[in-house]
């Protein structure tokens, strides 16, 4: 058989997908998935006007002697909103997959927002025109345009994910060819129906070695089918690697006056998810992303400097008294010093005050366990609350660590850990941190077994992964929480 007159796709209750089409088809909604990156942005310029406004009158309420100026509200909204809409834009925030994720969302909405009036009050600062605006409406609009870009972005995250699962979305009619490798693939029957595309029917294209004759009767079907029918578009589900045969059913196909998409399936297909740039007159298509571009490293390094500094500037009176506890408590230097593994396999030294008697530093290392009776009577409360941690603030003033990374382990449990953790090494893609993803989630302390440093190294490279200057803050702001709490410090 050349084509089957409906896909035979199940949903997960067992009903076949083309009478859940039937269900929803006098349901379905006005708006085409295609359409949700635009109608969001929109929502966001709307969202961003209307807080506006509505903020330069109720802060007016107040003072009744005071003329609220609409269009000075309007202007500052449309600044704001160019800003945000084009920070979250590069970001590639407004796309479908991305407002799924309410969290990541959030994050971005709250970090672009305070960004964005940073970057305004810069500019009014250095025009010297700061005196126009005021500044009770716009503090007003800060708080109720962030308030009200989070609800927007709750609700958006809600009604997308209701009109892909009751399949609310309009589409086109589309007629679905797919190869004898892929007529199987029910996930693509599924994401096609899921975003309000209705499929009329299904052509299966015979092998490759097939004989040409049938392949052309086939490719006439289609023609034939389509002419005259109410078939908006045409979709080819295939493995690329024909790609000689792909092209040719592309030329046949173009007698049609519709668009002719290609959707790649099998394991060749990984290839055009991976971003891809212009090399000349080539196409570099990235098999690994750099993790940080020169922009994004330049700004992780300047907050790293900023907070650091600021952080001994203001904990100078708490360190000197640190030391001068730790030299009365116990005999010994003041600080701790071991070889750690850093970026790229790089050793460095780590400063840590000293809690215990001995100096470990060499091939053999133990880890430290409750009750330790190395631990100096001072140090069991300094790393009870991480304060012996805070001297490394100097190892990410010089360089060799990051206020936020994967915490780096001593030498001997480097080169342990990485014979029994595959892809461990991983890790030295990005600096070592003073706190991480890790931290923030429980890991502390000691790894005794090898499901502790596993569940560790799970979150690290998570995070490597999803790195966003957000995230960085996120975890900054989630440590101390963490040091309150104090699990699995020892």
């Amino acid at each position: 058989m050349h084509y089957v007159d409906q896909p035979k796709t199940l949903d997960r209750n067992g009903m076949p997908a083309v009478l859940l089409e039937r269900q929803f088809q006098g349901r379905k909604w006005p708006v085409h998935y295609d359409s949700v990156e635009p109608f969001a942005i929109a929502a966001d310029i709307a969202t961003i006007t209307m807080s506006s406004v509505l903020s330069g009158f109720l802060y007016h309420l107040q003072d009744p002697a005071g003329a609220n100026d609409v269009s000075k509200s309007l202007g500052l909204a449309i600044l704001v909103s160019a800003l945000f809409v084009s920070l979250m834009k590069i970001r590639g925030m407004y796309r479908p997959a991305e407002l799924l994720i309410l969290p990541r969302q959030i994050r971005a909405a709250c970090l672009t927002w305070v960004t964005a009036f940073l970057v305004l009050a810069g500019a009014l600062f250095a025009l010297k025109i700061g005196s126009e605006f005021s500044r009770g409406t716009s503090i007003v609009f800060a708080m109720f345009g962030l308030a009200a870009l989070i609800l927007h972005r709750r609700t958006t995250a809600y009604l997308l994910a209701k009109g892909l699962a009751e399949r609310r979305f309009s589409g086109r009619n589309i007629v679905l060819i797919t190869d004898e490798a892929s007529k199987d693939n029910a996930g693509l029957t599924q994401v096609l129906t899921d975003t309000g595309f209705r499929v009329q029917r299904h052509f299966l294209l015979p092998e490759p070695d097939a004989d040409p004759d049938q392949r052309q009767r086939i490719v006439s079907s289609v023609i034939d089918y389509v002419r005259g029918s109410d078939i908006e578009e045409i979709v080819v589900g295939a493995n690329p690697e024909p790609w000689s045969d792909l092209r040719t059913l592309g030329a046949e196909l173009r007698v049609l006056p519709f668009p002719v998409s290609f959707v790649p399936v099998g394991t060749a297909s990984d290839i055009f998810k991976r971003p891809c740039r212009e090399l000349g007159n080539a196409v570099c298509i990235e098999l690994q992303r750099g993790l940080l571009s020169p922009l994004e490293h330049a700004t992780k390094r300047l907050m790293d400097v900023m907070l650091a500094g600021i952080a001994l500037a203001l904990m100078s009176p708490l360190l000197l008294l640190v030391a001068v506890a730790i030299k009365l408590d116990s005999a010994g230097p003041v600080l701790f010093r071991q070889q750690r593994c850093g970026f790229n396999g790089r050793s460095f030294q780590i400063y840590k005050f000293r809690t215990m008697s001995v100096l470990e530093d060499g091939p053999s290392i133990v880890q430290a366990q409750i009750g330790d009776s190395r631990f100096t009577r001072l140090g069991t409360w300094l790393r009870r609350t991480s304060i012996d941690e805070l001297p490394q603030l100097l190892n990410v003033l010089d360089g060799s660590m990051s206020l936020v990374g994967p915490r780096p382990h001593a030498l001997a449990h480097d080169n342990e850990f990485d014979k029994l953790v595959r892809n461990y090494a991983f890790r030295r893609r990005v600096k070592p941190g003073l706190t991480g993803w890790a931290q923030v989630h429980g890991c502390r302390g000691p790894t005794p077994t090898r499901a502790s440093i596993e569940q560790r190294v799970e979150f690290d490279l998570w995070y490597i992964d999803n790195w966003s200057l957000s995230l960085d803050v996120a975890i900054l702001l989630r440590t101390p929480i963490e040091l309150i709490r104090g699990n699995n410090a020892y």
